[in-house]
């Protein structure tokens, strides 16, 4: 931390404070945000944060990305698909777009005007990336896009959707391409809002391509075929950014129910006063700060672009799975409150589950870490 992180916390707390939290309720209820956030968050200058300054972003780096996530998680905010919007989406769009591409989205995204979506996932097909069936055959000087997608963050705010595509329907990996899909294009339409366990204000949804008309300029890469390395190179920032959130859910629970059992009384006494409420606070007090400190380990490494592939799946399995256990807890400490939606506790434990499955299982996590450990001479 320095001095302008400490500033920049400063800056993004106040806004999830005013802005966010007295609306958590709302954006449950209408299952999104409202999209004026976008546009508030950009006039403060809260979106594409580690975006260089040329393209409209704030020229900072993944540690700015990492405090927004924290300050959202403080607010108790599960809705608002920032993360996926400035971390991942936006950089997508740097590392492989044009100069004409980088010029004409990443200013729009850093405004609010444009939200980003990425689209991987499909009905049939979740993990397994190289055996999607969205096809997008090119016709002249443009592609035709057919499929649908699932499980679709920023799925109905969106304004352009990155959309992983088989441009050679004949190859598996080899065969995939990373494509920009404005929404507004002909053929292209929002399927529903999925009903979820958790994450009840973010907009998840279904997309769909009937003969969507792109043109070939829309690809992201100097030539096809390049869209499962793109995806292999973009997934380590993408887990990283799940441990963030994990490890600031965490504490947000600690701090929630440390209040709760020092104000909640049974026995004619405060919960805090019985030695397992005790135990159990410094169990999940423990669990915490062993994972901030791996987690600060690996956003350090990243900054210094050592992050290596196996480690980051090492912080995305611990963060998400201790993630899980620490809400448990913490919604064990709450009694029958805990049960109850309108407590911040029952809304985490929810929205956590689904870790240990985005951005790669927790079973994909361990198979790569598995293949990345030494044969015994």
């Amino acid at each position: 931390m320095n001095q302008d992180l400490d500033d920049f916390r400063d800056l993004a707390r106040t806004f999830c404070e005013k802005e966010i939290k007295p609306n958590v309720d709302r954006y449950i209820a209408n299952k999104q945000v409202d999209r004026d956030l976008w546009n508030k968050a950009g006039d403060v200058g809260l979106l594409c944060l580690s975006i260089p300054e040329e393209y409209g972003g704030g020229g900072g780096t993944f540690a700015h990305e990492a405090i927004l996530i924290e300050e959202q998680a403080r607010a108790t905010d599960s809705s608002w698909g920032v993360s996926l919007h400035n971390g991942i989406v936006a950089h997508y769009i740097l590392s492989y777009g044009t100069e004409e591409q980088k010029h004409h989205w990443l200013p729009k995204m850093a405004s609010g005007e444009v939200v980003g979506a990425i689209a991987m996932t499909e009905p049939g097909t979740g993990s397994d990336l190289q055996n999607v069936k969205t096809r997008a055959i090119r016709e002249g000087d443009e592609y035709v896009v057919n499929g649908s997608k699932i499980f679709i963050t920023n799925g109905t705010q969106a304004d352009v959707v990155i959309t992983v595509v088989k441009t050679d329907p004949e190859q598996a990996a080899s065969g995939i391409s990373l494509v920009l899909v404005p929404t507004d294009t002909p053929g292209f339409s929002h399927g529903k809002v999925l009903d979820k366990i958790g994450m009840k204000g973010q907009d998840t949804a279904e997309l769909n391509f009937s003969d969507v008309r792109i043109p070939v300029t829309n690809l992201l890469g100097s030539e096809e075929g390049q869209g499962f390395i793109q995806l292999m190179e973009q997934l380590p920032q993408e887990r990283l950014l799940v441990a963030v959130a994990n490890v600031a859910a965490m504490e947000m629970c600690f701090d929630e129910t440390l209040r709760y059992v020092h104000e909640r009384h049974a026995f004619n006494r405060p919960i805090w006063s019985f030695q397992n409420t005790k135990f159990k606070m410094a169990e999940i007090a423990t669990e915490a700060r062993v994972a901030r400190s791996f987690l600060d380990e690996c956003i350090g490494l990243h900054l210094d672009k050592q992050l290596d592939i196996p480690t980051v799946a090492m912080v995305k399995l611990w963060c998400s799975e201790r993630a899980q256990k620490v809400a448990d807890k913490c919604l064990q400490l709450h009694g029958g409150y805990g049960y109850m939606n309108e407590y911040p506790i029952a809304r985490a434990w929810a929205d956590l589950r689904v870790s240990q499955i985005y951005a790669g299982t927790s079973e994909i996590m361990k198979e790569i870490i598995a293949r990345s450990l030494p044969t015994p001479a």
